[in-house]
């Protein structure tokens, strides 16, 4: 029998209706894909999750001006941002993403709040978009707390911006400058009322970087902001607007927190496992000079370090070279200056005091470097 003209067109039609088909259905998973990863927030605290494990959150509370956040596959970036707030009080809003807890918020799968003493190491890493037509930072804000409280406001906030454009600053006012990560910033301290706030402002704009969250807070807990026995609750990276603010992104954002190792123990960055101090003195009556050597024998770097001890009753500290010392007397804190404000992993750094004392001489005692006691020899 002579084969149907019309079978081979109906053949290639079914094909070509498939084809049609599966097509359709590929636009419209990319439709629903890119409509799942970018979706506008403008409710004033309105939140979305991305990558299954951060959260973009708007965090609009300065103004009632509109501002919309779009959360994207990797970030986030203002879509609006009206109106505006005067300079030298605090910003309007703080749009970000986050990994941990904020006002019982907690992003997915976090293993935050932890303790800092278990905390090795806590790699972030960003990359920002800016715009030049508005008033603002890019910064990440990281909260610490005495307890593992998920909602509220902890007790101390580091904030470390990246970039300011416009008449802004930090709370507080500036106190020095430190090496953080390898980097030169300005130190901020303060107080909003409700929390203690320690900022580090980079001279210049950083557009991306990859970063040691735990160096951050060891430079705080150096300071007395913080302890060890404290907890981190959550690490933020966005943006505070003081004027306009649309068209700024957070292009990419990380963040891991890697418990498991407390203080002292080998896998913790920027604290000794152990450290030993040796102090060669002359002594007269009534004074004496000291040469005192700090030696790191953990297998990361001390970076700022500071070497608590205590003085005997009855001696006080007059004069000091290749540090700082305070107070002068009693229980004191020498820290290290810019040019040896790092402690190699097997390596050492000295200083050295003259002080006065009374009735017998007795060396002082009581050695702890960044938290770690140490031993004397």
């Amino acid at each position: 029998m002579r084969p149907s003209p019309h079978r081979p067109r109906t053949v290639r039609a079914l094909f070509g209706a498939l084809l049609t088909a599966l097509t359709t259905v590929a636009a419209l998973l990319a439709g629903a894909s890119a409509a799942q990863a970018d979706t506008t927030l403008c409710e004033p605290f309105g939140s979305t999750t991305i990558q299954g494990r951060y959260v973009v959150q708007n965090n609009r509370w300065g103004t009632s001006a509109t501002q919309c956040v779009t959360a994207t596959d990797t970030g986030f970036r203002l879509a609006q941002a009206d109106g505006s707030v005067p300079v030298n009080g605090a910003p309007k809003s703080y749009p970000s993403v986050f990994n941990g807890c904020h006002y019982t918020n907690c992003s997915p799968g976090t293993n935050l709040p932890a303790q800092i003493s278990t905390v090795s190491s806590a790699p972030s890493s960003i990359s920002y978009g800016y715009v030049s037509n508005a008033v603002y930072n890019a910064s990440y804000d990281i909260w610490l707390d005495p307890t593992p409280r998920k909602d509220g406001v902890n007790r101390t906030e580091i904030m470390i911006w990246f970039n300011k454009v416009g008449s802004i600053q930090p709370i507080g006012s500036q106190v020095g400058t430190a090496t953080v990560g390898g980097r030169t910033w300005q130190v901020w301290t303060g107080s909003n009322g409700s929390n203690d706030v320690i900022s580090f402002v980079a001279p210049s704009a950083i557009s991306s970087w990859s970063f040691d969250v735990m160096d951050f807070v060891r430079q705080t807990i150096s300071r007395g902001m913080a302890q060890n026995t404290w907890y981190l609750t959550s690490v933020q990276s966005g943006f505070e607007p003081w004027q306009n603010g649309a068209g700024l992104a957070v292009n990419s954002f990380s963040s891991t927190v890697n418990t498991g190792a407390g203080p002292g123990d080998p896998g913790d960055p920027g604290t000794p496992a152990s450290c030993k101090v040796t102090m060669a003195t002359s002594v007269w009556q009534g004074g004496y000079t000291a040469d005192v050597t700090v030696t790191n024998n953990g297998s990361s770097a001390v970076d700022a370090w500071k070497l608590a001890f205590t003085l005997p009753s009855g001696q006080g500290i007059t004069n000091v070279w290749n540090a700082t010392v305070s107070p002068s007397s009693g229980s004191v804190t020498a820290s290290g200056l810019a040019h040896n404000a790092r402690i190699a992993a097997g390596g050492s750094q000295t200083f050295g005091f003259q002080g006065t004392y009374t009735g017998s001489f007795a060396k002082p005692s009581g050695y702890s470097l960044n938290g770690a006691a140490c031993t004397t020899g």
